[in-house]
């Protein structure tokens, strides 16, 4: 196996699970499956052309990850180790199916090309008041607090994840829904800081625009 990535360290429980696997534990790598198989699976599509050699790819990942524990160091965290692995098998098979869709590709050049905010949301250079807002964004400050917190409005900032370009929904999926660092997220993507706080800012920006139209419209309909 390759080396650990740098990164926050393994926890006492990382530890105690690395022990269990070793040991032959069944029950500890099933936990760890049903923790991090749905994740590991949405990432591994994003390389191969396929869901079925997604599941291949990840089932691969689990073969390498129990040939691996007796190089596991702790170094970084078991999850992110994990990961590593994954993203690390994925781009072999990709290449070896020479059907992928590198996770690489999914950068842009320039991480600074795409605007963060709609640029046809402010005036033009010709209007009185040039480069100001035209369209202000919407203050939630008037949305009840049960309403912020439907399931409702939970199942709208899904659909919007969901409507994401690949390269930012991973990212913000990692980030905000499953709660990672930016390290973290660095070192499983392999993408540079730049990218991956760029990348981020895209997803927020977006989801935050498609609640503003969601709130406008739920605010109309009152």
């Amino acid at each position: 196996m390759a080396g650990e990535p740098g990164g926050s360290v393994a926890s006492p429980e990382d530890l105690q699970l690395v022990r269990a696997l070793r040991a032959g534990d069944e029950v500890a790598f099933m936990m760890l499956v049903e923790r991090y198989g749905p994740a590991m699976l949405r990432l591994a599509r994003m390389y191969v052309a396929s869901q079925a050699i997604a599941e291949d790819v990840v089932q691969e990942a689990w073969l390498g990850v129990l040939k691996g524990l007796d190089g596991f160091q702790g170094r970084s965290s078991l999850r992110t180790w994990i990961f590593r692995i994954l993203v690390n098998t994925a781009k072999t098979r990709g290449q070896r199916e020479s059907r992928s869709i590198p996770f690489s590709s999914l950068w842009s050049p320039n991480p600074e090309s795409e605007p963060a905010v709609d640029p046809e949301r402010f005036r033009s250079a010709g209007d009185a008041s040039p480069y100001g807002w035209l369209d202000r964004p919407t203050s939630w400050e008037g949305v009840p607090e049960d309403r912020l917190l439907s399931q409702e409005t939970l199942d709208h900032i899904q659909a919007s994840i969901d409507g994401l370009p690949p390269n930012q929904r991973e990212v913000i999926r990692l980030r905000d829904v499953l709660g990672w660092s930016s390290e973290e997220v660095r070192e499983a993507l392999d993408i540079s800081a730049t990218n991956q706080r760029v990348l981020l800012h895209r997803a927020r920006s977006k989801v935050r625009a498609a609640l503003e139209r969601y709130f406008q419209e739920e605010m109309t309909k009152a």
